[in-house]
């Protein structure tokens, strides 16, 4: 399916929202529920929730009441307020619902309905999950229930995130670390139940981070222990090992390249960088012409070059490294031409 981005996803929620259901889908720690209730707060409603793995059908209909002998259900205050104002109703974690707690929101998802109750004209029904494949706790949703939302997946988009995090405070170490390697922002689900990167993760590391630093706690085994406990193994590897200092000195990948002078003396750092330089290159997403390049490579100890070099001799040569190259062979053959 087609995704969007948050803010993209904050717009669809604020124009559609009032007459039609919504299902925000993504991998855990993307920022859906955040983004629910800033698209609310804009407007000026409030957000009222339901989480799906804590909700049964009662929660929905109502419990029923016996008026004039008749059965009448009453609805949950939480669905339907004694002020008929227009609110927001955050279905969260909604496709983690039981089946009966799915049926039981058939009428509400499609006719803004709870029995013989209407919810207050204007109010929004949204809803937000995550999916079979992120190995979350996920229910088989009915093609009914499906049929009755406009299901939107929404995507990680860095810059959006650092506008965010330069609001919400974010520690600098961090925003510099995701500006230089967005790819580090949001990771795929691993297979086993270990920390991964998320947005939602990089927010919780710089808020313990800040923790820490109040405490007096704060040194380089603390960010290890940290880092590890939050990110994906190999971005707490490099963010762990960067001091501060190093990471808010990062520069874009070209200013390396076009002045090889600028590579960090530091081991950690200057590897880091270099794997990064290999990556942007071969994958095309970072353009140099051929006789920078071939001035960067052989400007780089015969150590550091062989290794970008090694293995990939063919696609380096596709990109007009091929003195670099050439140069490289006759240092390790001994020949002279």
């Amino acid at each position: 399916m087609e995704a969007l981005t948050l803010s993209q996803a904050k717009a669809l929620i604020q124009t559609l929202a009032h007459k039609e259901s919504i299902l925000l889908l993504s991998a855990p720690g993307v920022g859906k529920s955040d983004i629910v209730k800033q698209a609310a707060e804009e407007k000026g409603l409030e957000v009222r929730s339901l989480l799906g793995t804590q909700i049964a059908p009662e929660d929905v209909s109502g419990i029923p009441r016996i008026i004039n002998e008749r059965s009448v259900f009453c609805p949950p205050r939480v669905l339907l307020p004694e002020n008929p104002k227009p609110f927001c109703l955050f279905l969260d974690e909604f496709p983690a619902a039981a089946p009966d707690v799915q049926k039981a929101l058939y009428a509400l998802l499609l006719e803004r309905r709870l029995g013989e109750h209407e919810l207050p004209k204007g109010t929004w029904v949204v809803a937000a999950g995550n999916r079979h494949e992120d190995r979350a706790f996920v229910r088989q949703m009915s093609s009914a229930l499906v049929n009755r939302t406009f299901q939107l997946q929404v995507k990680v988009d860095a810059k959006e995130w650092l506008i965010w995090a330069e609001k919400n405070n974010i520690r600098e170490e961090i925003i510099s670390f995701i500006s230089f390697l967005p790819d580090a922002l949001m990771r795929e689900v691993p297979a086993e139940p270990v920390p991964f990167s998320t947005p939602r993760a990089w927010a919780s590391l710089s808020s313990a981070m800040d923790l820490a630093s109040k405490s007096g706690l704060m040194n380089q085994d603390i960010i290890r222990i940290l880092s590890f406990g939050r990110l994906s193994a190999s971005d707490a590897a490099i963010f762990s090992s960067l001091s501060e200092t190093q990471i808010n000195d990062l520069k874009p990948v070209k200013n390396y390249i076009e002045q090889p002078d600028l590579l960090p003396s530091d081991i950690s750092a200057l590897w880091f960088i270099l794997n990064l330089i290999k990556k942007k290159l071969l994958n095309g997403s970072t353009k140099i012409e051929k006789h920078i390049l071939n001035s960067f490579l052989l400007k780089l100890p015969k150590e550091q070059r062989f290794a970008l070099l090694a293995g990939n001799v063919h696609n380096w040569g596709n990109l007009g490294a091929n003195q670099a190259i050439l140069e490289s062979l006759k240092e390790i053959t001994g020949l002279s031409k």
